[in-house]
């Protein structure tokens, strides 16, 4: 683990399943930083709204959601990979969080302003004081505007489909890839267009396409990247 004497906060923005998780946490353990997964902590309300039924197939009780954020506590802890664990009112849902059930209505709940505004509010305070790694689709724009260092990931839709689709197969899910292309699609076109904090490039950040290259490849870009930034008088 590299620890550095400059403390800087990276921003990694991008679309659904492109791999910014991924390169997000392998950069904070090279660079001894905190990672926060701020997609899981959408994801997480989410879930709770699922639970509660506060949305479904043909509803969305926004009001009741909002009114019931004051019951929702978030927090991560890690496994012995340093792979972030989500833990919703104490209880591990990291599993529970990733299916396409959550991932179906997650778009919509994570453009509730309320919604967003209690998780801003979260992650900052999380970050407080530590070098930091934060991914998601607007930490460059809106949680972190001032952070050191921003990254934009992208990938073409059909290689991000297959990557999703791999990862359910993976933990059992009976899934179709139509389906999985389909859902990343409509998160898409919907992080895009939602009026609170849009899925946007930030002016200054970096864009890494990530179409061709291994997760080894990327994360030695992003690294260069950060160590020029660190060594920055």
């Amino acid at each position: 683990m590299e620890l550095s004497a400059k403390i800087i906060k990276i921003a990694v923005d991008g679309y659904s399943s492109c791999g910014k998780s991924t390169l997000a946490r392998q950069l904070a353990q090279k660079l001894g930083y905190i990672y926060i997964d701020s997609g899981a902590m959408y994801r997480a309300v989410t879930l709770f709204a699922l639970q509660n039924n506060h949305i479904g197939q043909e509803f969305f009780n926004k009001k009741g959601l909002i009114d019931n954020l004051n019951k929702i506590a978030i927090h991560f802890e890690h496994d012995n990979n340093f792979n972030p664990v989500t833990f919703l009112n104490n209880h591990n849902v990291e599993n529970e969080i990733r299916q396409i059930s959550v991932s179906s209505f997650v778009s919509e709940v994570s453009a509730v302003a309320e919604v967003r505004e209690r998780m801003v509010s979260l992650q900052r305070k999380l970050s407080e004081n530590n070098g930091v790694v934060m991914d998601g689709r607007d930490i460059g724009t809106v949680v972190f505007p001032n952070a050191e260092l921003k990254l934009f990931i992208t990938a073409d839709i059909d290689i991000r489909a297959k990557r999703r689709f791999d990862e359910l197969i993976m933990q059992n899910n009976d899934i179709d890839y139509e389906t999985v292309k389909q859902n990343l699609v409509q998160r898409d076109n919907y992080d895009k267009s939602r009026e609170t904090s849009p899925l946007r490039q930030a002016k200054d950040a970096i864009l890494i396409d990530n179409s061709n290259l291994t997760k080894t490849e990327q994360l030695s870009i992003a690294l260069k990247l950060a160590k020029k930034v660190i060594n920055e008088n």
